[in-house]
């Protein structure tokens, strides 16, 4: 996964999201889930980013529970949480294995998307780990402070409240200094530059026609 330039990445979790969107029974959707299970056991990825595939599985289980619950029928909910699983599992490839100024390279060079558009998209995603990280100290900082996070869901929601104030402030306090760095930088001209080498390769071109040849089996025009 490495070796492939972040827009066969972005074109392979395109393809997989339409493969998943368009597959409609549970059996199709199962294997496409396991394939990608495979792919990731392959590239080592599923043991370094076992936290997060874990969390989608809870996650695809809590949407199939929600679907159960509304429609009453089991098969419906087995294929909205195997489709929401499929359509996520795919990220983890892009993400852990692209770096985020080689993706908003790709972005503007290649997709032709605003640069402005698409740092906003990697910035976004550089902050969620940001955020998370903070969220855990402020929870330690006022623990220490004898903030007590345990009870009852209202006490809890209670307690949160003083973890939420002090979190959001820094948020914008770092939102505010990264403005002032990017007015700094000059950002907003029209003409942009990347050191990074996005140009495709072979292996790349074997990729693409690989999954132009799926997509279309499985349309039926082959």
């Amino acid at each position: 996964m490495e070796r492939l330039v972040p827009l066969t990445k972005i074109l392979m979790t395109l393809a997989v999201s339409v493969w998943a969107i368009f597959l409609r029974d549970w059996m199709s959707l199962m294997a496409l889930v396991v394939v990608e299970l495979v792919a990731l056991l392959l590239t080592g990825l599923l043991w370094k980013q076992y936290k997060a595939v874990f969390a989608l599985v809870v996650f695809a289980v809590f949407l199939g529970v929600v679907q159960y619950l509304g429609s009453g029928d089991v098969v419906s909910a087995v294929v909205s949480g195997l489709r929401m699983l499929a359509m996520t599992l795919v990220f983890i490839a892009l993400l852990a294995t692209t770096k985020l100024q080689d993706l908003t390279a790709a972005l503007v060079t290649q997709c032709k998307i605003p640069y402005a558009y698409a740092f906003m998209f990697t910035a976004a995603l550089r902050f969620v780990p940001d955020f998370l990280g903070e969220s855990k100290a402020v929870q330690e900082a006022q623990s220490c402070r004898g903030l007590s996070l345990e009870g009852n869901i209202f006490k809890r929601m209670k307690s949160y409240a003083s973890v939420i104030q002090p979190l959001l402030l820094k948020s914008l306090g770092r939102s505010e200094t990264m403005a002032l760095s990017l007015e700094l930088r000059g950002f907003g001209g029209k003409t942009h530059s990347f050191a990074a080498s996005v140009g495709l390769k072979l292996l790349d071109y074997i990729v693409i026609v690989a999954l132009v040849v799926v997509t279309l089996i499985l349309f039926g025009v082959l």
